[in-house]
């Protein structure tokens, strides 16, 4: 991601202090806990022009429920200015750098997986296809669950292991079906939940976040 953005003029800073957003506790009603973790993330990037997040879920979590976390605190306001600096990777290219064509090139077949935050929390749909389009000697092809939860939900896929095993194989029969060499998507969590079930099948496509599609050359 940071190659894509230096290549279009961004200077990136990556604070090495930063850990975990805070999601997982905040999912699993541990506000507290969630807090401490978020109150670090204000912390790091208090500075920050912009915070460009190579993940839908991860986005989601500042833009959205950091308002509701941090809510009636002296930290709310500062919460809320950080989520509203606070940008998806394929939303940041298209809408604030006015990116669609980065120079990017791999050759091959390609169906994109719409990751559950990105697309029902953040709206996001057009822009990462909008870019991989672009991508020189890559061919998108629509898979029919392209919108289809992959069946990983953070912990979901440890409390229910038999019901998300169900949902990823309905998933990569959908990505079989469509031929394609690389599935991509802007969540690393749904592509980890993707990638597991693919290589312990022995079957042939290969997860790639669309930040290293748009890096290749």
């Amino acid at each position: 991601m940071a190659d894509v953005l230096e290549r279009l003029g961004c200077t990136v800073d990556y604070p090495e202090s930063q850990t975990c957003c805070g999601q997982p506790a905040f999912n699993c009603g541990y506000q507290e806990e969630a807090a401490k973790v978020a109150d670090h993330f204000l912390r790091c990037f208090s500075q920050s022009e912009q915070v460009v997040v190579p993940s839908g879920s991860c986005a989601a979590m500042v833009k959205h429920f950091y308002k509701d976390l941090f809510r009636d605190t002296p930290r709310e306001a500062e919460a809320t200015r950080i989520g509203e600096r606070t940008h998806e990777f394929s939303q940041f290219l298209v809408h604030q750098m006015g990116a669609s064509d980065v120079g990017a090139k791999l050759p091959g077949r390609a169906t994109f997986h719409d990751g559950c935050h990105g697309l029902r929390e953040l709206g996001v749909k057009s822009e990462p296809r909008l870019l991989l389009e672009q991508v020189d000697g890559l061919e998108l092809v629509e898979m029919t669950e392209a919108e289809t939860c992959c069946g990983f939900g953070g912990t979901f896929s440890v409390k229910f292991p038999q019901v998300s095993t169900s949902m990823v194989e309905v998933k990569t029969e959908s990505i079989e079906a469509t031929g394609a060499e690389y599935v991509v998507s802007n969540d690393p969590s749904c592509l980890m939940q993707i990638q597991g079930y693919l290589t312990r099948q022995k079957k042939k496509p290969k997860c790639m976040h669309l930040a290293e599609v748009l890096a290749s050359r």
